[in-house]
């Protein structure tokens, strides 16, 4: 039988899912991923929508330029 402390125990340990750090593109990604299954016309534009209104035009705009600024650096790599 398990008890109240055990039961909290376990739930203690286990692994929480941790989100991808803000601004890497992988949030972006899955959610449009998401919407693309849910039947969105244009996912990207939609995720987009939705960032702009979470976070501000900004913050969109800074974590937009970030993520350039990655994608660019990882074609030099390959090139």
């Amino acid at each position: 039988m398990i008890n109240r402390s055990s039961a909290r125990q376990q739930i203690m340990k286990s692994p929480k899912k941790r989100k991808p750090t803000l601004g890497s593109g992988a949030r972006f990604k899955a959610l449009t991923t998401q919407l693309k299954k849910r039947g969105a016309k244009n996912p990207k534009a939609l995720a987009a929508f939705i960032g702009r209104n979470k976070y501000g035009p900004k913050k969109m705009a800074a974590m937009a330029q970030k993520g350039k600024r990655i994608a660019k650096k990882r074609r030099k790599r390959r090139s």
